[in-house]
Protein backbone atom coordinates (compact mmCIF):
# COMPACT_ATOMS: atom_id res chain seq x y z
CA UNK A 1 0.00 0.00 0.00
CA UNK A 2 0.91 3.49 -0.54
CA UNK A 3 2.19 5.87 2.24
CA UNK A 4 -0.43 8.05 2.36
CA UNK A 5 2.01 10.92 4.27
CA UNK A 6 5.63 11.08 3.53
CA UNK A 7 8.61 10.93 6.11
CA UNK A 8 8.72 15.00 6.13
CA UNK A 9 4.98 15.47 6.47
CA UNK A 10 4.80 18.73 8.82
CA UNK A 11 2.28 17.07 11.01
CA UNK A 12 2.67 15.34 13.91
CA UNK A 13 0.94 12.71 15.45
CA UNK A 14 -0.11 14.12 18.33
CA UNK A 15 -1.38 16.96 16.22
CA UNK A 16 -3.48 14.67 13.78
CA UNK A 17 -4.92 13.40 16.81
CA UNK A 18 -6.00 16.18 18.45
CA UNK A 19 -7.10 17.83 15.46
CA UNK A 20 -7.46 16.29 12.41
CA UNK A 21 -8.70 12.29 12.65
CA UNK A 22 -12.78 13.66 13.49
CA UNK A 23 -12.37 13.30 17.14
CA UNK A 24 -10.89 9.67 17.37
CA UNK A 25 -8.07 10.77 19.35
CA UNK A 26 -10.41 11.35 22.26
CA UNK A 27 -11.14 7.46 22.35
CA UNK A 28 -9.79 6.51 25.88
CA UNK A 29 -10.38 2.31 25.16
CA UNK A 30 -6.96 1.29 26.04
CA UNK A 31 -8.91 -0.51 28.79
CA UNK A 32 -10.29 -3.18 25.99
CA UNK A 33 -8.89 -6.54 25.20
CA UNK A 34 -7.88 -6.16 21.65
CA UNK A 35 -6.67 -9.95 19.82
CA UNK A 36 -2.95 -9.18 19.13
CA UNK A 37 -2.45 -7.52 22.43
CA UNK A 38 -3.65 -10.98 24.12
CA UNK A 39 -1.47 -12.80 22.41
CA UNK A 40 1.46 -11.12 23.78
CA UNK A 41 0.50 -10.72 27.32
CA UNK A 42 -2.09 -13.04 28.25
CA UNK A 43 -0.72 -16.32 30.18
CA UNK A 44 -3.74 -18.22 28.90
CA UNK A 45 -2.79 -22.00 28.51
CA UNK A 46 -0.36 -21.68 31.00
CA UNK A 47 -0.38 -24.59 34.11
CA UNK A 48 -1.90 -21.85 35.59
CA UNK A 49 -5.39 -22.42 33.11
CA UNK A 50 -6.82 -26.02 33.60
CA UNK A 51 -9.85 -27.68 32.60
CA UNK A 52 -11.25 -28.66 35.54
CA UNK A 53 -13.49 -25.54 35.88
CA UNK A 54 -16.94 -25.29 34.44
CA UNK A 55 -17.26 -21.43 34.39
CA UNK A 56 -16.73 -19.52 31.43
CA UNK A 57 -17.82 -16.74 32.60
CA UNK A 58 -18.78 -14.14 35.46
CA UNK A 59 -21.62 -11.64 35.78
CA UNK A 60 -20.78 -9.89 39.54
CA UNK A 61 -24.17 -7.76 41.00
CA UNK A 62 -22.03 -6.04 43.52
CA UNK A 63 -24.37 -4.06 46.39
CA UNK A 64 -22.07 -1.23 47.71
CA UNK A 65 -22.45 -0.15 51.11
CA UNK A 66 -23.09 -3.68 53.21
CA UNK A 67 -26.51 -5.47 52.93
CA UNK A 68 -27.95 -6.44 56.08
CA UNK A 69 -27.43 -10.37 56.44
CA UNK A 70 -29.79 -10.58 59.45
CA UNK A 71 -32.74 -8.52 57.76
CA UNK A 72 -32.53 -10.70 54.13
CA UNK A 73 -30.34 -14.21 54.35
CA UNK A 74 -29.82 -14.64 58.00
CA UNK A 75 -33.42 -15.22 60.14
CA UNK A 76 -32.10 -14.53 64.01
CA UNK A 77 -35.03 -15.57 66.25
CA UNK A 78 -32.83 -13.80 69.49
CA UNK A 79 -32.73 -10.88 67.73
CA UNK A 80 -35.97 -10.50 68.03
CA UNK A 81 -36.40 -12.21 71.66
CA UNK A 82 -33.74 -9.23 72.89
CA UNK A 83 -35.35 -6.89 70.84
CA UNK A 84 -34.83 -3.06 72.74
CA UNK A 85 -32.66 -4.75 75.15
CA UNK A 86 -28.75 -4.35 75.81
CA UNK A 87 -26.77 -6.80 73.35
CA UNK A 88 -25.81 -9.46 75.90
CA UNK A 89 -22.94 -11.08 73.69
CA UNK A 90 -20.20 -8.84 75.13
CA UNK A 91 -18.10 -6.41 73.33
CA UNK A 92 -18.80 -5.31 69.93
CA UNK A 93 -16.80 -3.64 67.40
CA UNK A 94 -18.91 -0.82 65.63
CA UNK A 95 -17.88 1.88 63.47
CA UNK A 96 -19.71 5.02 65.52
CA UNK A 97 -19.30 3.65 68.76
CA UNK A 98 -20.97 6.98 70.15
CA UNK A 99 -24.71 5.97 68.63
CA UNK A 100 -24.88 2.07 69.56
CA UNK A 101 -28.22 1.02 70.92
CA UNK A 102 -29.84 -2.02 72.24
CA UNK A 103 -30.44 -4.87 70.03
CA UNK A 104 -32.36 -4.69 66.85
CA UNK A 105 -34.63 -7.20 65.54
CA UNK A 106 -35.51 -7.25 61.94
CA UNK A 107 -38.87 -6.53 61.07
CA UNK A 108 -39.27 -9.03 58.26
CA UNK A 109 -40.44 -12.21 58.48
CA UNK A 110 -38.32 -15.22 57.17
CA UNK A 111 -39.43 -18.45 55.55
CA UNK A 112 -38.31 -21.69 53.77
CA UNK A 113 -38.92 -21.91 50.21
CA UNK A 114 -37.79 -24.73 47.32
CA UNK A 115 -36.90 -28.40 48.08
CA UNK A 116 -33.56 -27.20 49.72
CA UNK A 117 -36.06 -25.47 52.20
CA UNK A 118 -33.34 -21.96 52.13
CA UNK A 119 -35.11 -19.40 54.69
CA UNK A 120 -35.00 -15.90 53.22
CA UNK A 121 -36.74 -12.71 53.97
CA UNK A 122 -40.17 -11.54 52.71
CA UNK A 123 -38.83 -8.42 50.83
CA UNK A 124 -36.72 -11.66 48.42
CA UNK A 125 -39.99 -13.28 46.99
CA UNK A 126 -38.12 -13.55 43.26
CA UNK A 127 -35.00 -14.80 44.74
CA UNK A 128 -36.84 -17.33 46.87
CA UNK A 129 -38.09 -18.70 43.81
CA UNK A 130 -34.60 -19.83 42.56
CA UNK A 131 -33.54 -20.86 46.05
CA UNK A 132 -32.74 -24.30 44.76
CA UNK A 133 -30.52 -22.98 41.87
CA UNK A 134 -28.62 -20.43 44.46
CA UNK A 135 -25.84 -21.28 46.71
CA UNK A 136 -25.88 -18.74 49.81
CA UNK A 137 -22.96 -18.27 52.27
CA UNK A 138 -23.64 -17.01 55.54
CA UNK A 139 -20.45 -17.01 57.00
CA UNK A 140 -18.54 -14.39 55.18
CA UNK A 141 -15.60 -12.73 56.52
CA UNK A 142 -13.42 -9.57 55.68
CA UNK A 143 -11.11 -7.49 57.60
CA UNK A 144 -11.56 -3.95 57.32
CA UNK A 145 -14.72 -2.09 58.77
CA UNK A 146 -14.37 1.13 56.19
CA UNK A 147 -15.85 1.20 53.16
CA UNK A 148 -12.76 2.08 50.61
CA UNK A 149 -10.67 -0.61 52.26
CA UNK A 150 -13.29 -3.17 52.14
CA UNK A 151 -14.26 -2.35 48.66
CA UNK A 152 -10.54 -2.76 47.88
CA UNK A 153 -10.34 -6.29 49.71
CA UNK A 154 -13.49 -7.88 48.05
CA UNK A 155 -12.60 -6.72 44.46
CA UNK A 156 -8.58 -6.84 44.09
CA UNK A 157 -7.89 -8.91 47.51
CA UNK A 158 -5.64 -6.21 48.67
CA UNK A 159 -6.32 -2.89 51.10
CA UNK A 160 -4.27 -0.63 48.19
CA UNK A 161 -5.27 1.50 46.03
CA UNK A 162 -5.25 0.79 42.33
CA UNK A 163 -4.41 -3.09 42.62
CA UNK A 164 -5.79 -5.67 39.95
CA UNK A 165 -9.72 -6.03 40.43
CA UNK A 166 -10.60 -10.23 39.96
CA UNK A 167 -11.84 -9.11 36.78
CA UNK A 168 -9.40 -8.24 35.68
CA UNK A 169 -7.35 -11.49 36.92
CA UNK A 170 -9.98 -13.47 35.02
CA UNK A 171 -9.79 -11.76 32.02
CA UNK A 172 -5.67 -11.65 31.97
CA UNK A 173 -5.98 -15.85 32.77
CA UNK A 174 -8.82 -16.73 30.31
CA UNK A 175 -8.40 -14.14 27.57
CA UNK A 176 -11.40 -12.61 25.25
CA UNK A 177 -14.16 -15.00 23.18
CA UNK A 178 -15.10 -12.13 21.50
CA UNK A 179 -12.90 -9.57 19.91
CA UNK A 180 -15.44 -6.81 18.78
CA UNK A 181 -16.61 -6.19 22.34
CA UNK A 182 -14.74 -5.75 25.58
CA UNK A 183 -13.03 -8.72 28.02
CA UNK A 184 -15.06 -6.63 30.78
CA UNK A 185 -17.45 -4.99 30.70
CA UNK A 186 -18.72 -2.61 33.68
CA UNK A 187 -22.66 -1.50 33.49
CA UNK A 188 -23.02 1.61 36.01
CA UNK A 189 -25.60 2.96 37.88
CA UNK A 190 -26.89 5.94 35.61
CA UNK A 191 -27.14 7.56 39.00
CA UNK A 192 -23.39 8.26 39.13
CA UNK A 193 -20.17 6.10 40.36
CA UNK A 194 -20.49 3.57 43.15
CA UNK A 195 -17.97 4.67 46.22
CA UNK A 196 -14.57 4.66 45.07
CA UNK A 197 -15.02 4.95 41.41
CA UNK A 198 -13.28 3.22 38.65
CA UNK A 199 -10.83 2.17 41.25
CA UNK A 200 -13.65 -0.91 41.74
CA UNK A 201 -12.13 -2.10 38.51
CA UNK A 202 -8.83 -0.69 37.76
CA UNK A 203 -6.50 -3.34 36.11
CA UNK A 204 -3.50 -2.39 38.65
CA UNK A 205 -0.09 -3.25 37.57
CA UNK A 206 -2.32 -5.74 34.94
CA UNK A 207 -1.53 -4.71 31.50
CA UNK A 208 -4.30 -1.82 30.93
CA UNK A 209 -5.98 -3.58 28.32
CA UNK A 210 -7.27 -5.82 31.23
CA UNK A 211 -9.37 -3.08 33.14
CA UNK A 212 -12.96 -2.89 32.90
CA UNK A 213 -14.64 -0.87 30.07
CA UNK A 214 -17.57 1.72 31.85
CA UNK A 215 -20.59 1.65 29.18
CA UNK A 216 -23.04 4.09 30.33
CA UNK A 217 -26.86 4.09 30.51
CA UNK A 218 -28.19 6.03 27.19
CA UNK A 219 -27.90 6.33 23.14
CA UNK A 220 -23.93 6.60 23.81
CA UNK A 221 -22.60 3.86 26.03
CA UNK A 222 -19.25 4.39 25.08
CA UNK A 223 -17.87 7.76 24.78
CA UNK A 224 -16.94 8.45 21.56
CA UNK A 225 -17.38 4.76 19.72
CA UNK A 226 -19.74 6.69 16.89
CA UNK A 227 -17.95 8.67 14.09
CA UNK A 228 -18.73 12.67 14.43
CA UNK A 229 -21.72 13.88 12.37
CA UNK A 230 -20.75 14.49 8.92
CA UNK A 231 -17.98 12.64 8.83
CA UNK A 232 -18.94 9.72 5.61
CA UNK A 233 -18.00 6.00 5.15
CA UNK A 234 -14.98 6.67 2.60
CA UNK A 235 -13.93 10.19 4.51
CA UNK A 236 -13.55 7.64 7.74
CA UNK A 237 -11.57 5.07 6.02
CA UNK A 238 -9.38 6.95 4.79
CA UNK A 239 -9.37 8.69 8.60
CA UNK A 240 -8.55 5.37 10.09
CA UNK A 241 -5.89 4.66 7.37
CA UNK A 242 -3.93 7.61 8.11
CA UNK A 243 -4.15 7.08 11.55
CA UNK A 244 -2.87 3.30 11.34
CA UNK A 245 -0.05 4.61 9.72
CA UNK A 246 1.16 7.57 12.20
CA UNK A 247 0.80 5.35 15.06
CA UNK A 248 2.66 2.20 13.48
CA UNK A 249 5.20 4.58 12.29
CA UNK A 250 5.39 5.60 15.69
CA UNK A 251 5.45 2.38 17.24
CA UNK A 252 8.45 1.31 15.21
CA UNK A 253 10.68 4.10 16.57
CA UNK A 254 9.43 3.00 19.84
CA UNK A 255 9.10 -0.53 19.86
CA UNK A 256 9.61 -1.25 23.61
CA UNK A 257 6.62 0.87 24.39
CA UNK A 258 3.23 -1.85 25.08
CA UNK A 259 0.99 0.73 26.08
CA UNK A 260 1.01 2.27 22.67
CA UNK A 261 0.90 -1.52 20.88
CA UNK A 262 -1.74 -1.88 23.33
CA UNK A 263 -3.88 1.49 21.86
CA UNK A 264 -2.96 0.49 18.16
CA UNK A 265 -4.98 -2.42 18.68
CA UNK A 266 -7.29 -1.01 21.16
CA UNK A 267 -8.50 1.68 17.91
CA UNK A 268 -8.79 -1.32 15.73
CA UNK A 269 -10.99 -2.77 18.55
CA UNK A 270 -13.15 0.37 18.87
CA UNK A 271 -13.62 0.20 14.91
CA UNK A 272 -15.13 -3.37 15.54
CA UNK A 273 -16.94 -2.09 18.36
CA UNK A 274 -19.04 0.84 16.01
CA UNK A 275 -21.55 -2.59 15.39
CA UNK A 276 -21.14 -5.30 17.99
CA UNK A 277 -21.72 -2.40 20.88
CA UNK A 278 -25.20 -1.27 19.44
CA UNK A 279 -26.27 -5.00 18.45
CA UNK A 280 -25.18 -6.10 21.71
CA UNK A 281 -27.60 -3.07 23.82
CA UNK A 282 -30.33 -3.84 21.32
CA UNK A 283 -32.89 -5.32 23.54
CA UNK A 284 -35.72 -4.70 20.79
CA UNK A 285 -36.10 -8.23 19.54
CA UNK A 286 -36.28 -9.51 23.42
CA UNK A 287 -39.84 -10.91 23.76
CA UNK A 288 -42.32 -9.25 25.96
CA UNK A 289 -42.11 -12.28 28.77
CA UNK A 290 -38.61 -11.95 29.01
CA UNK A 291 -38.70 -7.69 29.38
CA UNK A 292 -41.43 -8.84 31.66
CA UNK A 293 -39.21 -10.96 33.77
CA UNK A 294 -36.79 -9.05 34.35
CA UNK A 295 -39.11 -6.26 35.57
CA UNK A 296 -38.76 -4.08 32.20
CA UNK A 297 -42.44 -2.79 32.33
CA UNK A 298 -42.24 -1.43 36.20
CA UNK A 299 -40.41 1.68 36.97
CA UNK A 300 -39.11 0.30 40.43
CA UNK A 301 -37.30 -2.46 38.28
CA UNK A 302 -36.71 -1.08 35.07
CA UNK A 303 -33.43 0.51 35.27
CA UNK A 304 -31.79 -2.27 37.21
CA UNK A 305 -33.85 -5.40 34.99
CA UNK A 306 -32.57 -3.70 31.86
CA UNK A 307 -28.84 -3.81 32.91
CA UNK A 308 -29.53 -7.40 34.27
CA UNK A 309 -30.78 -8.58 30.48
CA UNK A 310 -27.75 -6.23 28.79
CA UNK A 311 -25.16 -8.62 31.40
CA UNK A 312 -27.38 -11.76 30.02
CA UNK A 313 -26.88 -10.34 26.48
CA UNK A 314 -22.95 -9.58 27.14
CA UNK A 315 -22.28 -12.91 28.46
CA UNK A 316 -24.21 -14.78 25.32
CA UNK A 317 -21.83 -12.60 22.94
CA UNK A 318 -18.67 -14.10 24.54
CA UNK A 319 -17.96 -11.56 27.52
CA UNK A 320 -16.09 -12.73 30.01
CA UNK A 321 -16.69 -10.30 32.97
CA UNK A 322 -19.32 -7.93 33.19
CA UNK A 323 -20.21 -6.18 36.35
CA UNK A 324 -23.12 -4.30 38.00
CA UNK A 325 -22.88 -1.36 40.73
CA UNK A 326 -25.18 1.04 42.23
CA UNK A 327 -24.61 4.77 42.87
CA UNK A 328 -22.86 5.67 45.75
CA UNK A 329 -23.04 3.07 48.51
CA UNK A 330 -27.47 2.48 49.25
CA UNK A 331 -27.04 -0.69 51.60
CA UNK A 332 -25.12 1.50 53.85
CA UNK A 333 -28.31 1.64 56.45
CA UNK A 334 -26.91 3.37 59.28
CA UNK A 335 -30.47 4.99 59.24
CA UNK A 336 -33.95 3.88 58.61
CA UNK A 337 -32.66 0.49 57.65
CA UNK A 338 -35.83 -1.46 57.17
CA UNK A 339 -37.38 1.68 54.79
CA UNK A 340 -33.93 1.30 53.11
CA UNK A 341 -33.78 -2.00 52.24
CA UNK A 342 -37.67 -2.31 51.57
CA UNK A 343 -36.36 0.12 48.66
CA UNK A 344 -34.00 -1.56 47.73
CA UNK A 345 -35.17 -5.13 47.39
CA UNK A 346 -37.92 -3.68 45.46
CA UNK A 347 -35.26 -2.57 43.13
CA UNK A 348 -32.59 -5.13 42.88
CA UNK A 349 -34.90 -8.49 43.52
CA UNK A 350 -36.54 -9.42 40.90
CA UNK A 351 -34.08 -8.57 38.07
CA UNK A 352 -31.75 -10.88 39.48
CA UNK A 353 -33.51 -13.42 40.07
CA UNK A 354 -35.06 -13.07 36.25
CA UNK A 355 -31.03 -13.22 35.46
CA UNK A 356 -30.60 -16.44 37.14
CA UNK A 357 -33.61 -17.99 35.73
CA UNK A 358 -33.04 -16.78 32.08
CA UNK A 359 -29.14 -17.99 31.97
CA UNK A 360 -31.04 -21.02 33.55
CA UNK A 361 -33.37 -21.60 30.50
CA UNK A 362 -30.86 -20.43 27.80
CA UNK A 363 -28.48 -23.48 28.99
CA UNK A 364 -26.07 -20.68 30.12
CA UNK A 365 -25.96 -20.55 33.73
CA UNK A 366 -23.91 -24.39 34.21
CA UNK A 367 -20.73 -21.97 32.30
CA UNK A 368 -21.12 -18.41 34.02
CA UNK A 369 -20.67 -17.67 37.94
CA UNK A 370 -23.27 -15.49 39.08
CA UNK A 371 -22.48 -13.59 42.23
CA UNK A 372 -24.31 -11.19 44.19
CA UNK A 373 -22.57 -9.57 46.86
CA UNK A 374 -21.64 -6.13 49.32
CA UNK A 375 -18.46 -5.39 51.02
CA UNK A 376 -19.07 -6.30 54.57
CA UNK A 377 -22.39 -6.71 56.84
CA UNK A 378 -24.43 -4.94 59.52
CA UNK A 379 -24.68 -4.97 63.21
CA UNK A 380 -27.01 -7.12 65.44
CA UNK A 381 -27.77 -3.69 67.44
CA UNK A 382 -29.04 -0.56 66.37
CA UNK A 383 -27.34 2.63 65.38
CA UNK A 384 -29.28 5.72 66.87
CA UNK A 385 -33.31 4.71 66.38
CA UNK A 386 -33.41 2.52 63.21
CA UNK A 387 -30.29 1.95 61.53
CA UNK A 388 -27.27 -0.98 61.93
CA UNK A 389 -23.74 0.00 62.11
CA UNK A 390 -20.91 -1.81 59.62
CA UNK A 391 -19.90 -5.30 60.40
CA UNK A 392 -16.95 -6.71 59.15
CA UNK A 393 -17.25 -10.58 61.35
CA UNK A 394 -20.31 -11.86 59.59
CA UNK A 395 -22.41 -11.57 56.25
CA UNK A 396 -24.06 -13.52 53.72
CA UNK A 397 -23.69 -13.28 49.62
CA UNK A 398 -25.12 -15.72 46.72
CA UNK A 399 -23.52 -17.56 44.20
CA UNK A 400 -25.68 -19.11 40.95
CA UNK A 401 -24.53 -21.57 38.53
CA UNK A 402 -20.83 -22.27 37.22
CA UNK A 403 -20.64 -25.45 39.25
CA UNK A 404 -21.40 -23.61 42.45
CA UNK A 405 -23.66 -26.39 44.82
CA UNK A 406 -27.08 -25.38 43.84
CA UNK A 407 -29.78 -25.06 46.65
CA UNK A 408 -27.25 -25.28 49.48
CA UNK A 409 -26.72 -23.10 52.52
CA UNK A 410 -22.85 -23.14 53.72
CA UNK A 411 -21.93 -21.97 57.09
CA UNK A 412 -23.29 -19.94 60.21
CA UNK A 413 -23.25 -17.16 62.57
CA UNK A 414 -23.68 -16.70 66.29
CA UNK A 415 -27.25 -16.39 67.44
CA UNK A 416 -27.05 -12.49 66.86
CA UNK A 417 -25.85 -12.70 63.79
CA UNK A 418 -22.88 -11.08 64.48
CA UNK A 419 -19.97 -13.31 63.49
CA UNK A 420 -19.01 -16.16 61.34
CA UNK A 421 -18.47 -18.90 63.61
CA UNK A 422 -18.93 -22.25 61.34
CA UNK A 423 -17.48 -22.72 57.88
CA UNK A 424 -15.69 -19.39 58.01
CA UNK A 425 -15.05 -17.51 54.72
CA UNK A 426 -13.01 -15.26 54.00
CA UNK A 427 -12.59 -13.22 51.04
CA UNK A 428 -9.53 -14.23 49.91
CA UNK A 429 -11.00 -18.19 50.12
CA UNK A 430 -14.04 -16.62 48.11
CA UNK A 431 -11.66 -15.66 45.59
CA UNK A 432 -9.44 -18.57 45.57
CA UNK A 433 -12.63 -20.69 44.95
CA UNK A 434 -14.26 -18.18 42.05
CA UNK A 435 -10.70 -18.81 40.05
CA UNK A 436 -11.01 -22.52 40.98
CA UNK A 437 -14.83 -22.85 39.86
CA UNK A 438 -13.61 -21.05 36.66
CA UNK A 439 -10.42 -23.50 36.20
CA UNK A 440 -7.86 -20.90 37.11
CA UNK A 441 -5.19 -22.44 39.65
CA UNK A 442 -5.16 -18.76 42.01
CA UNK A 443 -1.64 -20.27 43.50
CA UNK A 444 0.29 -19.77 39.73
CA UNK A 445 -1.47 -17.91 38.18
CA UNK A 446 0.78 -14.57 38.65
CA UNK A 447 2.64 -11.03 37.04
CA UNK A 448 5.83 -9.50 38.18
CA UNK A 449 5.27 -6.98 40.30
CA UNK A 450 7.81 -5.02 42.67
CA UNK A 451 10.37 -7.68 42.40
CA UNK A 452 8.42 -10.50 43.29
CA UNK A 453 5.52 -12.96 41.47
CA UNK A 454 1.81 -11.00 42.35
CA UNK A 455 -1.18 -12.61 42.71
CA UNK A 456 -5.21 -12.23 43.37
CA UNK A 457 -4.70 -14.17 46.58
CA UNK A 458 -1.26 -13.99 47.41
CA UNK A 459 -2.52 -17.08 49.11
CA UNK A 460 1.28 -17.54 51.11
CA UNK A 461 0.27 -14.44 53.26
CA UNK A 462 -3.35 -14.40 53.12
CA UNK A 463 -3.69 -18.30 53.44
CA UNK A 464 -6.30 -18.73 51.18
CA UNK A 465 -8.17 -21.66 50.45
CA UNK A 466 -10.68 -22.85 47.79
CA UNK A 467 -13.32 -23.89 50.04
CA UNK A 468 -14.66 -26.96 47.78
CA UNK A 469 -18.19 -27.48 49.95
CA UNK A 470 -19.73 -24.90 47.65
CA UNK A 471 -18.53 -26.49 44.80
CA UNK A 472 -21.07 -29.17 43.29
Amino acid sequence: MPQLIPDWSPFSRRAFLSRYAGGIGSLALSHLVAERVQAETSPAGWPAVTQTGRAKSVICLFQHGGPSQMDLFDPKPELTKWHGKPYPGGDLEVHFDKQKGNVLGSPFSFAKHGECGMELCDQLPETAKIADDICLVRSMNTESVDHESALRLIHSGKFLAGMPAWGSWVVYGLGTENSNLPAYVVLGDPGGLPVDGERNWSSGFLPAVYQGTAFRSGPSPVFNLQPPSGVGPIARRNQLKLLDELNRRHHERHPENTELAARIANFETAARMQASVPEALDLSGETQATRQMYGLDTPATQEYGTRCLIARRLIERGVRFVQLFLSGQPWDTHSKNAESLKGLCARTDRPSAALVRDLKQRGLLDETIVLWTGEFGRQPISQGADGRDHNRRGFSLWLAGGGFKAGHVHGATDDFGYAAVKEVVTVHDLHATLMAALGIDHHRLTHPHEGRDASLTDAEVTRANVVRELLA
